[in-house]
């Protein structure tokens, strides 16, 4: 493990509420500086209030590279390193597939996962001069499965997943860590407007939704306010993780995901095998 009386550097994403928030917060409490961002300013303008100092909060929308970038160079140039890179940023849409419109999807990746790119792209000249840093971008247990209605959400996660595993074989040789947080079903705000957008919906899926929506309600979920310590863990961690998964129904549910798959392989493996054509 790291010593871990150094003060680290966080530079978080969508610090304004839900599980950013937490972590801005806990951060702080455990003596390390943050650069909070947040599409509005008002949001997280009581952070600088409370910790002063070991806080320096900006205006960012993720959608938008070139604030990106000015907000990256200010934030580094404020506290003089970046250690730890926690892309929060992210909301939902629902609907199906048939009923989403294309612009909304669009809007989707913008900021779900574009929005992390452009973060990332930005932030990593400055890892690589440093020769270290950790980039830890916020990714859901639906990134290994998906779910209707929500679909398109779940893809953005996907991808996200991939990104993330290819972006951690790049930069390893300079220094810098890539880790996965997979989070299960919480009890956060991320089912309030703020952070859902729903799809014009057509009829005939409405039976269908409502069943899903009241299968959401029943889920047992998590108490987003006990994942700090995870997250100190893996900063901390001298040999952090890929993946890690928070909640202890998350993994349960990705074994029986990756088992249905697996299965269906099998299955079919004769069929894949002939065609190998050799």
């Amino acid at each position: 493990m790291e010593n871990q009386k150094e003060k680290k550097v966080w530079f978080i994403t969508g610090s304004s509420r839900g599980f950013g928030r937490i972590w801005t917060e806990a951060a702080l409490e455990r003596g390390d500086k943050v650069v909070a961002t947040a599409r509005k300013l008002s949001s997280i303008a009581d952070l600088q209030k409370k910790y002063g100092e070991s806080v320096l909060t900006l205006e960012l929308d993720v959608t938008k590279p070139d604030q990106v970038k000015t907000t990256i160079i200010q934030a580094h140039a404020h506290f003089g390193k970046l250690d730890v890179i926690l892309n929060n940023a992210g909301y939902s849409l629902v609907g199906t597939v048939e009923e989403a419109r294309l612009d909304d999807v669009r809007a989707l990746y913008d900021t779900n996962l574009f929005g992390t790119l452009s973060v990332v792209q930005a932030v990593l000249p400055f890892l690589r001069k440093q020769g270290n840093g950790h980039i830890i971008g916020v990714s859901s247990s639906l990134g290994h499965e998906s779910m209707p209605v929500i679909g398109y959400y779940c893809s953005t996660k996907w991808a996200y997943e991939a990104i993330h595993e290819s972006l951690a074989a790049e930069i390893k040789a300079f220094g810098i860590k890539v880790s996965l947080i997979e989070p299960g079903a919480y009890a956060t705000e991320f089912g309030s407007p703020e952070s859902l957008k729903m799809s014009e919906g057509l009829d005939i899926y409405n039976d269908f939704k409502e069943q899903f929506v009241n299968g959401l309600r029943n889920m047992e979920r998590g108490n987003p306010n006990a994942t700090p310590e995870a997250i100190f863990k893996v900063v901390d961690a001298e040999q952090p993780p890929l993946r890690l998964l928070l909640g202890d129904q998350a993994l349960p549910s990705v074994r029986r995901a990756y088992n249905e798959r697996l299965a269906t392989w099998e299955e079919w493996k004769e069929v894949s095998n002939a065609v190998q054509g050799n």
